[in-house]
């Protein structure tokens, strides 16, 4: 976790706030259903709006919601947002899209080498149907997680790995030696891109009481229940009411676990950036 001095910190938090405000209220003017997940639940429950230390929000939506949200942002906010994923950007490594305000720059140390406009940001993930049967379900998670990481590998030889010591340094070897086959042999990042939505879409046109982001550390991080998660519910977050799952606890828990418990210094996270620029506000 890199330290931002307080006033940075609570600008950006600001900058970050007045864009979820503006897609709240996109969601709620087309009547797209979405919902906060990840550290943004435990900030709610917590400390009723940002973790003191966090420096991001995370929502997601259904599939259909997020393709209509991400078409609105385009046709009535391209003054003031940029569209940030791998369908805009040939040079985006990551599954994920950020809304990102025109004229800033937000650039963690992992994405720094990247030629990629990069911005200060909302972090909006895609929540796709998934099989109700579990080993049809394992197979989509596999095949979606496998192109997910190879994208990421397609554009950075050192990628953050969960490990240290001698495994860290094996794992770097291999992903460097893939990363250095992949940009040899020229491998399109729009393919590798398009065979990992294909997994993730596989049953998007049959309904399943399952929805899931595939593509995060574990591709079985993300997955929640319509029948248990719907209809969502309204949290304080800041000076707002944020929705989140109905079984947000549930979720965390299977996440974190005691995540009402302030967890040591050394384990704290962030996007610290490597670079960061407010621009003009």
């Amino acid at each position: 976790m890199g330290e931002y001095d307080e006033k940075t910190l609570k600008k950006l938090q600001a900058l970050e706030l007045e864009i979820l405000k503006d897609f709240i209220r996109i969601c709620k003017e087309f009547g797209l259903t979405y919902f906060a997940l990840a550290g943004t639940g435990i900030g709610a429950l917590r400390h009723k709006g940002f973790i003191p230390w966090d420096d991001d929000i995370d929502v997601g939506l259904p599939r259909k919601d997020y393709e209509r949200l991400l078409q609105i942002v385009e046709e009535r906010y391209s003054d003031k947002y940029v569209i940030g994923n791998a369908e805009h950007f040939r040079n985006y490594p990551l599954m994920t899209t950020r809304i990102m305000i025109k004229g800033t720059r937000f650039v963690e140390e992992p994405l720094k080498n990247i030629d990629c406009e990069l911005g200060i940001f909302l972090d909006v993930y895609a929540f796709d149907n998934i099989s109700d049967d579990d080993k049809q379900m394992r197979r989509q998670a596999r095949t979606a997680w496998f192109w997910s990481k190879v994208l990421i590998l397609r554009h950075i030889a050192f990628p953050v790995l969960p490990f240290r010591g001698a495994k860290r340094k094996i794992a770097h070897m291999i992903c460097a030696i893939v990363h250095f086959i992949l940009v040899v042999f020229r491998i399109s990042p729009q393919w590798i891109y398009g065979k990992c939505k294909k997994a993730s879409c596989r049953y998007n046109d049959i309904e399943t009481d399952r929805l899931a982001f595939l593509c995060d550390t574990s591709p079985y991080t993300n997955i929640i229940s319509r029948r248990k998660s719907f209809p969502v519910i309204e949290l304080d977050f800041e000076d707002i009411k944020l929705c989140f799952p109905r079984n947000i606890d549930e979720i965390l828990r299977f996440m974190f676990g005691d995540y009402m418990q302030l967890p040591p210094v050394e384990k704290r996270k962030n996007h610290y950036p490597h670079c960061l620029d407010f621009g003009d506000r």
